[in-house]
């Protein structure tokens, strides 16, 4: 997995940075779109929860905007799983010429639609960034812990999109059930309420849901200035990187079959 990776590094990167640029292709504003993006959503997050629902992330906090920041960390989080795996199942189908007429490394197709999707992260982050030093000053220094959490996420969100890719090709329904699941997921998972909002007997329940740890160790190192737990960083890095190698290895046996489907 690792070397396929290196061998093509340089065909990851133009692929990747083709995948950011056409996305706003012909619009006038072409990448500002993918600042504006999040500007707007953390603008309506904030006047919509802060100013019309009142609601509040800690009971005893009387702040507007923390709803809306604490909200946006744990969405951006899930909006990159969300953008892999909806995408996941088409894509040797949406690339159907380079199964059969091209000699090309359909392992690297997940990886590239990841780099395409963290940049946008990247961004959204950003805007949070700046809303975060504009309202409470300057962040925690518990922020730079956090690219230990996305890496394993990224690994985990790769090992699903190779899985979702091979079978996508064979079953022509998944991307339909997947877009329901992820749907679906993003209610399941803590990210427009806390862990605390349940009752404490469903508490653990919740942890079932992979998506939870990351989205808490994320709100905790970028918002709340704590350190993450670490045993259970620890086992995130494990389990996500198993998943990624027995993805990577479904792909590729099953790439053979690809052919004869397309």
């Amino acid at each position: 997995m690792i070397g396929s990776f290196w061998r093509h590094r340089g065909l990851i990167y133009a692929s990747a940075r083709r995948e950011v640029i056409g996305r706003y292709r012909g619009s006038v504003l072409g990448l500002l779109w993918s600042f504006f993006n999040p500007l707007l959503m953390l603008a309506v997050y904030a006047f919509v929860f802060g100013v019309v629902f009142k609601s509040r992330w800690n009971p005893t906090s009387d702040s507007k905007t923390e709803f809306a920041l604490v909200l946006f960390a744990g969405l951006v989080v899930f909006n990159l799983f969300s953008e892999c795996i909806n995408r996941a199942p088409s894509l040797v189908l949406a690339n159907p010429n380079y199964v059969k007429k091209v000699v090309f490394p359909l392992e690297i197709l997940p990886l590239v639609t990841l780099l395409s999707a963290l940049y946008h992260m990247v961004i959204s982050l950003g805007v949070w960034l700046a809303a975060y030093i504009v309202f409470f000053g300057v962040p925690h220094r518990t922020i730079l812990l956090f690219p230990l959490i996305i890496a394993p996420y990224g690994l985990f969100i790769m090992g699903l999109s190779w899985i979702f890719a091979s079978l996508g090709v064979f079953l022509r329904d998944v991307s339909q059930f997947i877009g329901v699941a992820v749907m679906t997921l993003m209610f399941l998972s803590p990210v427009f309420y806390p862990v605390s909002a349940l009752p404490e007997g469903s508490r653990d329940l919740l942890y079932l849901n992979p998506l939870t740890p990351v989205i808490e160790m994320t709100r905790d190192v970028l918002f709340w200035g704590t350190v993450p737990d670490l045993p259970l960083l620890g086992v995130c890095w494990v389990a996500s990187g198993v998943i990624a190698w027995l993805g990577f290895i479904w792909f590729q046996k099953t790439r053979q079959g690809f052919a004869d489907v397309l």
